[in-house]
């Protein structure tokens, strides 16, 4: 059904409530299903986002806009899937069954390569959000790392790289200097914080939050964001927002407006942070207790435009310098930045 003919039936509903016309049972059955009809033809009409999204501070900034699809008060319809790690994003996207996802800096140069340039950089949603931690008090410069023994999550990806760039920029051979011990998952590198005396290890918020909660001993020492502005003029890009040029070329007002709203998104979360924990928590994110004390250390932001476009650049030229395999093998060209 075309708009107009939907705005027909609906002034049509209007006059014969307004005139009295059919005041008995069939006719307000009738009525009511023409209503039925109405919003789902209006919502059949939007369009429909299938977003891939990794679980985390990258997904946490996304939650207004997720709970006011679902309520249906967004212009666009938008299915989020969060996954446990990045690697389960890449085949939607190849694929081309996500239209658009939030994924690591990094990825979004690899997946660039990987599908011939068929993806764009859209946003910046997240900002650094790793800290150097410890159950001693021995740490307070990056030079008290030299000697010790960290535990990380993260062999391969962000957290690797940014050790080493800011141990290297920091005189520290993060081959020779350091014994860094990877492990699978955040709750791995928990334990041995446990149960290891004066332990250091390197994790992301909300997991920080969570492993505090669980471990008293347990103490931020190091700010790893303001550790990398120490030393480099780039920001630390941490979630970017990608999506297919195709979906982005035949949707191209609805883009837009996804952008506004996810934007919007944010700028909720970061004012309204019990609410948004809530429905973080809802969400199967993280806690909501442990999200609620983590979200002001989680650097959700939203950035786009020639400031994203320096932003990503910046933080990807860094990682290329240090393995350019990190990024692809290539830094993407400037068609890899969205500019609307």
């Amino acid at each position: 059904m075309k708009k107009a003919g939907i705005y027909s039936l609906i002034l049509a509903c209007a006059i014969a409530a307004m005139t009295g016309c059919g005041a008995n049972e069939m006719q307000e059955q009738t009525a009511f299903e023409a209503y039925s009809e109405i919003t789902e033809q209006m919502s059949a009409e939007k369009t429909v986002f299938n977003i891939a999204s990794l679980k985390g501070p990258t997904t946490m900034g996304m939650v207004k806009l997720m709970k006011d699809s679902e309520s249906g008060l967004t212009a666009n319809r938008y299915v989020v899937t969060i996954h446990g790690t990045a690697d389960e994003i890449v085949p939607a996207i190849v694929s081309g069954k996500a239209d658009a996802a939030n994924v690591p800096a990094n990825l979004s140069s690899v997946l660039y390569t990987k599908t011939k340039g068929a993806i764009s950089a859209a946003a910046v949603n997240t900002l650094g959000v790793l800290y150097m931690v410890e159950t001693g008090d021995s740490i307070s410069s990056v030079e008290d790392l030299r000697g010790r023994t960290i535990y990380s999550t993260g062999k391969g990806t962000t957290p690797e790289y940014v050790l080493n760039y800011i141990l290297a920029q920091n005189g520290i051979d993060p081959q020779k200097d350091v014994t860094v011990e990877y492990k699978s998952e955040a709750t791995e590198v928990a334990a041995m914080l446990a149960e290891t005396e004066n332990a250091v290890a390197l994790l992301p918020q909300p997991f920080v939050t969570v492993a505090s909660s669980k471990n008293d001993k347990l103490r931020i020492c190091l700010d790893m964001t303001e550790e990398w502005n120490k030393v480099s003029e780039s920001k630390l890009v941490t979630g970017v927002v990608i999506a297919q040029n195709s979906f982005i070329e035949n949707n191209k007002d609805a883009f837009g407006v996804f952008l506004d709203e996810y934007a919007a998104s944010t700028e909720y979360v970061n004012s309204n942070v019990s609410e948004a924990a809530a429905w973080i928590g809802e969400y199967d994110i993280v806690a909501a207790g442990a999200a609620e004390k983590a979200l002001p250390y989680c650097n959700i932001t939203f950035i786009r435009g020639n400031e994203m476009r320096t932003a990503i650049g910046g933080y990807l030229e860094v990682l290329f310098g240090q393995n350019p395999s990190s990024v692809g093998g290539a830094l993407p060209d400037e068609k890899f930045y969205f500019a609307g």
